[in-house]
């Protein structure tokens, strides 16, 4: 008999508690990082373009100086406190590129700064890190693999 009205009180809970729950915004915030994370692509472009009109890159040459500078925009909004509130704003839109992966590299460090440079920093910066290099690592060698098996055995690529 408690179990059962346990149960029921516990739907009824649910049941108010989904009443009570604003309406989430999911297309809103879908378009929104939509967007942001275009206009992040678009900035790449720029960049590369930059590079390859002033400075006689190549496009096979272009990629590394071009992912560097985002590197390098990213961390300097996040130590300024823009990129954060740039992130809040667009939801996963700042996550996926490059510079989502570097704020969060610099938030690390700065959050841990006070606990000192190798224990503080480095210790804690490379608990984020460390599962996506090996992750990168790992998918790079079965890719590798992959690409080897497919070239030895039907000669593609």
């Amino acid at each position: 008999m408690a179990n059962s009205k346990s149960n029921m009180e516990t739907e009824t809970y649910k049941q108010v508690a989904k009443r009570m729950e604003p309406p989430r915004p999911l297309g809103m915030r879908c378009l929104k990082a939509f967007l942001v994370g275009g206009l992040i692509c678009l900035i790449g472009q720029c960049i590369q373009t930059f590079y390859m009109a002033f400075f006689n890159f190549n496009e096979a040459t272009v990629g590394s100086p071009t992912v560097a500078t985002l590197i390098f925009i990213a961390v300097v909004l996040t130590g300024f406190g823009v990129y954060d509130k740039f992130s809040q704003f667009s939801g996963g839109g700042t996550i996926v590129p490059v510079t989502g992966f570097a704020n969060a590299m610099a938030s690390t460090a700065i959050e841990y700064r006070s606990e000192g440079y190798v224990l503080g920093v480095g210790g804690n910066m490379f608990k984020l890190a460390g599962s996506v290099i090996v992750f990168g690592t790992v998918a790079a060698f079965i890719i590798g693999i992959i690409y080897a098996i497919v070239t030895q055995q039907w000669g593609v690529m």
